[in-house]
């Protein structure tokens, strides 16, 4: 079939869109006969076509449009509600970080404390180690000092021959 060219007589874009595509489906058909058609019959039939199914393919184009508006602010939203649970996830990574380091500081403090006391006791057993030797030195000395004065009794105490005269 062949559909001949149509006057401008000002029917809208949509409408030239239609008839396009209604002469393109027409063509693609095998043509079984040369079949004229007036040009006001199809201007007045695809006028018919267009009112009756443009406002609801309007319609449904508002409502696809509105629900595509409202499927971008869904992701938006939840886009921000993922960065809020990442947020907290790091949150919580940095408090269990800041008690785990609290933690090592706190054994920290406390080999500090036993260092100190360590230091402390080993200085106060030099200390004593010092004093223990001055000790038992003064003691040898004592000793020492003692046999030799017993020595020296031993001596005097000893008979010594008269000499002769």
């Amino acid at each position: 079939m062949e559909v001949e060219e149509m006057e401008d007589e000002g029917p809208s874009s949509q409408s030239e869109d239609l008839q396009l595509a209604l002469q393109d489906s027409l063509e693609g058909s095998a043509p079984v006969e040369n079949v004229f058609v007036d040009k006001k019959a199809v201007v007045k039939l695809t006028e018919g076509l267009l009112s009756h199914y443009l406002p609801d393919l309007q319609n449904s184009k508002r409502a696809l449009q509105e629900l595509t508006q409202n499927q971008l602010v869904l992701l938006d939203t939840l886009d921000q509600e993922v960065t809020k649970f990442r947020d907290c996830n790091t949150l919580l990574d940095l408090n269990s970080l800041f008690v785990e380091a609290k933690v090592y500081h706190n054994k920290l403090v406390n080999i500090r404390k036993e260092m100190i006391m360590l230091h402390e006791k080993t200085t106060k057993l030099k200390k004593r180690a010092l004093k223990l030797q001055q000790q038992k030195q003064r003691e040898e000395l004592e000793k020492e000092q003692q046999r030799e004065k017993e020595l020296e009794r031993e001596r005097q105490l000893i008979a010594k021959p008269a000499k002769r005269t």
